[in-house]
């Protein structure tokens, strides 16, 4: 079944299916930063205990580091729904790595200040004396410092994510994973050298050529495509 009947298929399911379709997709979409700051934060939240620790102070974090993570999640996925997320792509890299990083952070600041602002009112507090309590009875430096951490870790996710949509979904995986160094050097040529012999095809040949399967051009055309849709063996 191609993309479009499965597209055509869940039009027509059930409300409560196409519901659960929806959910499992913003799921998906949130479960890799959630799950990558779970163990950026827990490491953070570990290296300040051990530290602390050393004075005779015991402190724990996990539920912290928890909840932290999941608002990070949630501050993805609503913040990559909006369009002008992409308005540097096709641009060096850096410029979408600090863009993004950048709107990231913000948009976890401001979750963590209407957090504080929950938790301000649920002790009894009203909300104009919010503001002064931010400014003489905040702990700034533990925010703060909270915050560098989550630019740093923003900084690291972003740029994986940029490099794994440049290279193609998946493909970083591979890298990592599954293929030999030598391989990944070997397959990422031959691409490239595939890609070429492609250009240099289309820019000989007119369009209408390429539709007559007795032509060279088709024949050279579908050996190509197949090439570059050949999956390369996973490393032994």
């Amino acid at each position: 079944m191609n993309l479009a009947t499965e597209s055509v298929a869940l039009q027509r399911a059930p409300v409560a299916l196409r519901l659960f379709h929806w959910w499992l997709a913003q799921v998906r979409h949130a479960l890799p930063p959630t799950i990558y700051f779970f163990f950026g934060f827990n490491l953070v939240l570990w290296t300040k205990s051990v530290v602390l620790q050393q004075h005779g102070i015991a402190f724990s974090g996990f539920a912290t580091a928890t909840l932290a993570a999941l608002l990070v999640g949630k501050a993805v996925l609503v913040t990559d729904k909006m369009p002008f997320m992409r308005r540097f792509d096709g641009a060096p890299l850096i410029q979408p790595i600090l863009f993004k990083t950048a709107i990231y952070w913000i948009c976890v600041l401001l979750v963590r200040l209407a957090e504080a602002l929950i938790d301000y009112l649920s002790d009894g507090g009203q909300l104009r004396g919010f503001l002064p309590f931010m400014l003489k009875d905040f702990t700034w430096e533990r925010f703060l410092m909270t915050q560098v951490w989550v630019m740093m870790l923003f900084l690291i996710y972003v740029t994986a994510h940029e490099l794994n949509t440049l290279f193609g979904d998946g493909e970083l995986y591979r890298l990592f994973f599954r293929w030999h160094s030598a391989q990944a050097k070997l397959s990422r040529r031959q691409r490239i050298r595939l890609l070429k012999r492609l250009s240099d095809l289309t820019d000989a040949n007119p369009a209408e050529t390429f539709r007559d399967p007795a032509t060279p051009a088709h024949r050279e055309l579908i050996a190509i495509l197949r090439g570059l849709a050949r999956k390369p063996a996973a490393a032994g």
